[in-house]
């Protein structure tokens, strides 16, 4: 029997017993990693030296990229330095932190696409008062109140996850610290049901935010159809449809791995899921908003290509002609 006082590390699930797999599973994670990186970099990057997109939409998509880094950055290197060295361990204040800063993220995310979908609603059912609805004073009270919700969730939970004894050793059966996997280990019931309560709130909540997406793309749908020409429909539908596609990717795999059936469920799958809703979308998000917003395009083909012209010139101009002697 141990209790939270004597843990001093946790057992992560190891991606593969086999040490040519565990280096397959290191350059998987690297790509997506720097796939990741690059991909929201670029978005940050563009959002911010473009003027054309210093709009309410451009603002909330870089906080959206910023969440999506945090994301990668919080689960990823710990599963790289973890399958290079050959090794499952991490230690308590490091578990607590890592799953502090995944929920954050995770929960920030979650507020930043239910803010984008009523962006999107005043954009199109309410374009008339866009300005004055969503004026940038607005935008980022708006933005600092999903970041302190999301840091006062995680905060909770952390705390509360953490407070609890631990009598039931100390192997998670995930690839990262989770809320649900430590819940696993304790030996309290009280406070077992404490954070049950809590989970149980927030997934009330979040069904809240769920019920005004859903309503939300019925008012802009409406609206839409109503749109004389097609041209219209169409950009309009363009502006909508990747942040449907981000919420419904967030939202399907994030919920399929936690409410699955416990009869279909088994290591492997799991793990799968995992992958799926905590490394997946950081890379695919930014994907999905370059390929359909023509003007991010523009912006991302603009930028690159005044650094690519940037950097020939200085080539050019670092090679000194050759002089003759006479």
């Amino acid at each position: 029997m141990s209790n939270s006082s004597s843990l001093t590390q946790f057992l992560l699930l190891a991606l593969s017993d086999r040490w040519e797999l565990q280096l397959l599973h290191f350059w998987l994670f690297l790509a997506i990693s720097l796939a990741a990186l690059l991909a929201n970099g670029l978005i940050l990057s563009a959002v911010a030296c473009d003027h054309h997109l210093h709009t309410p939409m451009g603002f909330f998509l870089l906080n959206l990229s910023l969440t999506d880094l945090g994301c990668i950055c919080t689960t990823v290197p710990k599963a790289m330095h973890n399958s290079l060295q050959n090794t499952t361990t991490i230690s308590y204040t490091g578990c607590a932190a890592q799953l502090f800063f995944f929920y954050f993220f995770i929960s920030a995310e979650f507020s930043l696409l239910t803010i984008m979908c009523y962006d999107r609603y005043v954009a199109i059912c309410k374009p008339l008062h866009y300005g004055t609805l969503l004026g940038s004073r607005t935008c980022a009270h708006m933005a600092a109140a999903a970041w302190a919700t999301a840091f006062l969730y995680s905060l909770l939970h952390t705390a509360n996850t953490f407070s609890l004894p631990l009598c039931q050793g100390n192997a998670l059966g995930q690839f990262f610290c989770e809320i649900p996997h430590i819940l696993k280990l304790s030996c309290s019931h009280s406070g077992y049901l404490r954070e049950i309560g809590l989970i149980g709130v927030s997934a009330c909540l979040a069904f809240g935010c769920l019920v005004f997406i859903v309503f939300s793309y019925v008012q802009i749908f409406r609206a839409v159809l109503r749109i004389p020409s097609q041209q219209g429909r169409h950009k309009a539908f363009s502006t909508c449809l990747p942040h449907l596609a981000v919420v419904f990717l967030f939202l399907s795999t994030g919920t399929f791995a936690y409410l699955k059936p416990p009869s279909i469920s088994s290591p492997s799958l799991d793990l799968s899921l995992s992958v799926l809703y905590s490394v997946v979308p950081p890379v695919v998000n930014p994907l999905i908003y370059s390929l359909r917003n023509q003007e991010l395009k523009d912006a991302l083909r603009k930028m690159m290509t005044g650094c690519f012209s940037a950097t020939i010139t200085s080539l050019f101009s670092s090679v000194q002609p050759l002089k003759c002697n006479s």
